[in-house]
């Protein structure tokens, strides 16, 4: 697959920098990687990641220069007293999940909510940036 340095603002070129982009090594202990969704409407980009059980107090969201970061920790509750558990399939331990910010989003007005599970970043796009061009032949 070959690599480019196109940094449009269409979904096609933001999924492709994400795939490129992202941790996606494989879980380690003590480690997990939570599930994505990313969309993209005419005003915004809108990145879900599936992470239940948490707080919003268990977030840590940073943006550095074209990335958003966002990591985490989900701990299991000791609760062996009262529990003999039998099988758990639920990911516990840290992550982190890094995302290219395309050059149209206002990095400023990035904002994040958690709900249901699910932690969904808003990534509004600057309508002072255009980032297509037409180039006039001459």
């Amino acid at each position: 697959k070959p690599t480019s340095n196109f940094r449009g603002g269409n979904i096609n070129s933001f999924l492709e920098r994400f795939f490129e982009d992202t941790n996606l090594m494989t879980s380690s202990r003590g480690s997990f990687i939570p599930k994505v969704d990313i969309a993209e409407t005419e005003k915004e980009f809108e990145i879900q990641v599936a992470v239940p059980g948490l707080e919003k107090s268990d977030f840590q969201i940073a943006i550095e220069e074209d990335r958003l970061i966002v990591s985490g920790e989900r701990k299991l509750k000791e609760e062996k007293k009262e529990k003999n558990y039998h099988s758990i399939e639920t990911h516990y331990g840290s992550f982190s999940r890094s995302f290219y910010i395309p050059e149209n989003v206002d990095k400023a007005a990035i904002e994040a909510t958690y709900e249901s599970g699910i932690l969904r970043l808003s990534l509004p796009k600057d309508e002072k940036k255009n980032v297509k061009k037409l180039v006039e032949v001459k």
